[in-house]
């Protein structure tokens, strides 16, 4: 019986990527939004939340820039919000 031999290279392995300071930091605001309920919370306290938030990540991750921290603050936002389609359903 010939012995079958596989004509492709052995590509080396990849180290598994390590996540920007960034990325860091986004993930760790949208498990906060989702563990301490601000979603569809009153505008006033998603301020106050995320003033306070925010400020505790400009303090954890200090190598980030104001203009990234602007940037995660409106995607915190945006993910805070409720959906649409209960939005809809409410207002009927």
């Amino acid at each position: 019986m010939a012995k079958v031999t596989n004509n492709r290279q052995m590509r080396p392995r990849r180290d598994a990527s390590v996540p920007s300071p960034y990325q860091e930091a986004r993930d760790e605001l949208f498990q906060h939004i989702m563990q301490c309920g601000v979603i569809g919370c009153h505008p006033e306290d998603q301020k106050e939340w995320f003033d306070a938030t925010l400020q505790y990540l400009t303090d954890r991750y200090p190598e980030l820039r104001a203009t990234e921290l602007a940037e995660l603050r409106t995607l915190g936002e945006r993910f805070a919000q409720p959906a649409k389609k209960a939005e809809v359903a409410a207002a009927s």
